[in-house]
């Protein structure tokens, strides 16, 4: 079996040598694989031929077979990809990807729940995420990532030193940087392909009213109950979906809020801010660095299964992630109908 190896090294390098087409050097090796296997299937077992060849033909079928799924995988794929791939010579449709963007997502267009038409949906969705802190470190890197055409964030912080254990997005020679233009740095050396609208500012209800109004999808990973309220209300009066997290210490959770399809708001499962004390902020009791990005992660994971249409989302659900323990729980979540937000 080393013979025949060292057989087929020789011809590829010697094809490599001379610029045979890859394809021509594959068709030389395949030829010297089917003599072989013919020298170990008619051959005598005593035959030296067949002894020089090594190996036994249930061997060499083997190899064979594994060979033959290899590049049964691989036209398959080649295929998706040209399914996708605009026509030679003419220009690209609205919409379409370049060469260099199906490469990239290739991963999302061989699943069967995104495939092509749905990784078209990531690159035309208008995403926007309030907070560029915990929560919105991780979500922004995904959400780029995973090609959503247009993100944008809202933050009115700087980054500081102490946001460096869990803020990802952040780096120590962007301290002092306005947090938005930070993230928007990192999204685009992450990724070209994806738009991104930084708004250095603290969201108030008119921006919120126009910022809502141009967008698809909200993620809220604001840190305090007045920006989480607004947001809320807001997303109800624009209608559009909310993907709403919150983290203190070792656990985190996680639902998406929306009326307009028959899910509760945010207001129904939280009508008031809780008393003094009973929600400390991270400054106050801590945060495990990694669990923000836990959470953050999953936060960016509703949101393409959001915009794709694939599995289960979160919509009349709530996840809870317990990072101490390794535990997840859920519970279902309903609509007030006296809520003041949403209700009627």
């Amino acid at each position: 079996m080393v013979l025949v190896l060292i057989m087929a090294a020789a011809l590829w390098g010697v094809g490599y040598l001379m610029d045979v087409p890859v394809r021509a050097r594959w068709l030389m090796i395949g030829l010297l694989y089917v003599a072989v296997l013919i020298v170990q299937i008619a051959f005598p077992a005593d035959h030296p031929l067949r002894a020089a060849t090594g190996g036994t033909k249930e061997v060499w079928l083997g190899l064979g077979v594994i060979a033959g799924l290899i590049w049964g995988y691989r036209l398959l794929l080649g295929k998706l990809h040209a399914r996708a791939r605009p026509a030679v010579g003419h220009p690209l449709p609205q919409g379409g990807f370049r060469p260099a963007e199906l490469e990239r997502y290739a991963r999302h267009i061989v699943l069967r729940e995104i495939g092509g038409p749905g990784q078209k949906r990531l690159k035309e969705a208008r995403v926007l995420v309030v907070g560029a802190g915990g929560l919105g470190s991780p979500a922004l890197l995904y959400l780029a990532a995973a090609g959503v055409g247009t993100i944008g964030v809202v933050d009115d912080d700087v980054v500081s030193a102490s946001n460096l254990q869990r803020q990802v997005i952040h780096t120590d020679a962007r301290i002092d940087m306005p947090k938005v233009f930070s993230a928007e740095e990192a999204m685009r050396a992450l990724n070209p392909f994806v738009e991104v609208h930084p708004y250095h500012r603290r969201l108030s209800d008119a921006d919120a009213a126009e910022l809502f109004a141009d967008c698809d999808l909200i993620l809220d990973g604001s840190d305090n109950f007045a920006t989480r309220f607004m947001v809320n209300r807001m997303a109800v009066a624009a209608g559009k979906p909310l993907i709403a997290a919150a983290i203190t210490q070792w656990e985190g959770q996680i639902s998406l809020y929306h009326p307009a399809a028959g899910a509760p708001c945010f207001a129904c499962i939280f009508p008031e801010a809780p008393a003094d004390g009973l929600a400390p902020s991270c400054a106050e009791a801590g945060v495990i660095g990694a669990l923000p990005g836990v959470v953050g992660a999953m936060m960016a994971v509703e949101a393409i299964k959001e915009i794709t249409g694939a599995g289960q989302s979160l919509r009349g659900r709530m996840l809870f992630y317990d990072a101490l323990y390794g535990e997840n729980r859920q519970i279902t979540l309903k609509r007030r109908p006296d809520c003041p937000v949403c209700g009627g």
